[in-house]
């Protein structure tokens, strides 16, 4: 994607999700105002061996959606990149649907943070928090 207003055309559905969206089975579903939500399908191959999803999976759903949260807020010709991510869990993450929620709790000229809830069947399962740089396109 050429910048990161692209990635909401994937929201509208007149883009292509990016492969990681895809591989995941995530599908992002809203993005405005730093706000995003998306649904993920967990299936068995995110599973690890003690049959629950692999942490990293929890988190990169998470971290995708917050991609779609910032791409929510910047202008054209800026993009970004996560210099952290913490991710803390609640509860395992099973085979099913989860609902993940981000949004851009503090704004700032170059630095966003923002935090993401995972849930799964009304249970919140991980919370992950981010700090993310903005910079010009290419």
């Amino acid at each position: 994607m050429d910048n990161a207003k692209e990635l909401l055309e994937v929201v509208k559905g007149t883009k292509q999700a990016p492969n990681c969206d895809i591989t995941l089975n995530l599908k992002a579903t809203y993005a405005e105002d730093g706000i995003a939500r998306a649904v993920w399908d967990v299936d068995e191959r995110m599973i690890n061996g003690v049959g629950v999803a692999m942490g990293g999976y929890v988190a990169s759903a998470a971290d995708i959606t917050m991609a779609y949260a910032v791409a929510s807020l910047l202008e054209n010709k800026q993009s970004f990149f996560s210099i952290n991510l913490q991710t803390t869990f609640h509860r395992p993450v099973s085979i099913g649907e989860a609902e993940v929620e981000a949004r851009v709790e503090k704004r700032g000229r170059t630095m966003l943070f923002l935090v993401a809830d995972v849930n799964q069947r009304g249970k919140l399962a991980a919370t992950v928090h981010s700090s993310v740089m903005i910079v010009q396109a290419k």
